[in-house]
């Protein structure tokens, strides 16, 4: 898998995610936000807070980090895969 079929997959998982049940279409921008991130970080705790921080930043609302660690484990999962090292 190359970093263009990963990022598809990484955007698919965010789509589902859909933290505030708005619909997975809605998050495009934090989407994106996100797939940089994962391009920079391996360590779930350090994505999780990431995450959390680019959905506060664009609802104000705050996500458990749990919730967040729980989809950055998904994320670095298909981001190994790409870089084989699985």
């Amino acid at each position: 898998m190359g970093t263009d079929e990963m990022n598809l997959r990484a955007g698919k998982v965010m789509e589902e995610w859909d933290p505030f049940s708005i619909g997975g279409d809605k998050y495009s921008e934090q989407i994106t936000g996100v797939l940089a991130q994962l391009q920079l970080l391996d360590d779930p705790s350090s994505l999780a807070k990431n995450i959390q921080s680019i959905y506060q930043i664009a609802y104000g609302i705050w996500i458990p980090l749990e919730k967040c660690v729980a989809v950055s484990y998904k994320l670095l999962a298909l981001k190994f895969e790409a870089k084989s090292i699985i």
